[in-house]
C-alpha cells in the first residue's frame, strides 16, 4: 500500500507546486514584462499623476461640461434598508445588465424617456442607440463615435469652447477596430474627458 501511496503523494505535491505556484508566477511575470499596462488594471491618471480610474470601467459623468457614457443598470445595497437595492451607475462591485428584453414595456418606457430628455438637452435626431441603452456589464467605458459627436455642442457650450476644437478632440480619440476587423470604432469616455480637462481654457 505504501508503494502505491508514495507516488500519488509525490505527484500531488509536484502538480500542486507547478499549477499553484510556478505557473501563476510565470504568467504574472510575462504579463508584467509584456503587458504591464493592462495587467495592472489599465489605470488612468490626472495631470498630477494621481490614479482616477481605469480605461476598462466606465464612470458616471453627469455634468454638461463632460461627455457622458452609456446608461448603466448596476445597483447597490440601499444604505437605509439592507433588503433593498438602489440605482448605482457603474458600480464595479455589481456588474450586471438590466435583464429587460426587447418586449419589456419598462425598457421601452425608459428608452423613450431618455430620448426625450436628450432631445430637450440639444441632442440631434435620431439619438444614437448606445446613448439610451445599457450594456450587458453596466460598466462599458466606451461609446460609439456618433454618441460622442452628438455631445460636442453641449460640452462646448458648457465650457465656453469652440465646437470645432471639441470636435477635433473627439476625432483624435476615436479608436478603430482591433486588428482592423474585431469590434466597432469607439471612444473611451474617461480618456476623452481627461483630454478635455487638459485642453480647457483658463476659467472654463
Amino acid at each position: 500500500m505504501l508503494r502505491q501511496l508514495r507516488p500519488a503523494v509525490v505527484l500531488l505535491i509536484l502538480f500542486s507546486a507547478l499549477t499553484g505556484l510556478v505557473y501563476p508566477l510565470a504568467i504574472t511575470g510575462v504579463a508584467q514584462l509584456a503587458l504591464s499596462y493592462p495587467a495592472n488594471g489599465s489605470l488612468l491618471t490626472d495631470k498630477d499623476g494621481k490614479p482616477i480610474g481605469s480605461a476598462l470601467i466606465g464612470q458616471n459623468f453627469v455634468a454638461d461640461r463632460y461627455f457622458h457614457g452609456r446608461p448603466s443598470a448596476t445597483q447597490a445595497q440601499d444604505p437605509n434598508d439592507a433588503s433593498k437595492t438602489v440605482d448605482a451607475p457603474y458600480n464595479a462591485d455589481n456588474s450586471t445588465g438590466s435583464n429587460l428584453g426587447p418586449t419589456s414595456q419598462k425598457l421601452a418606457d425608459r428608452v423613450k424617456a431618455d430620448v426625450a430628455t436628450k432631445r430637450a438637452a440639444g441632442w440631434p435626431t435620431p439619438v444614437p442607440a448606445d446613448a439610451v441603452t445599457t450594456s450587458a456589464s453596466g460598466l462599458d467605458p466606451d461609446v460609439s463615435p456618433a454618441t460622442a459627436f452628438a455631445q460636442v455642442p453641449i460640452v462646448a457650450k458648457a465650457r465656453g469652447l469652440d465646437e470645432a476644437k471639441v470636435r477635433a478632440l473627439v476625432e483624435s480619440h476615436v479608436e478603430s477596430r482591433a486588428l482592423g476587423l474585431i469590434g466597432e470604432p469607439r471612444v473611451n469616455v474617461l480618456k476623452l474627458n481627461l483630454a478635455l480637462d487638459g485642453s480647457a481654457q483658463p476659467g472654463s
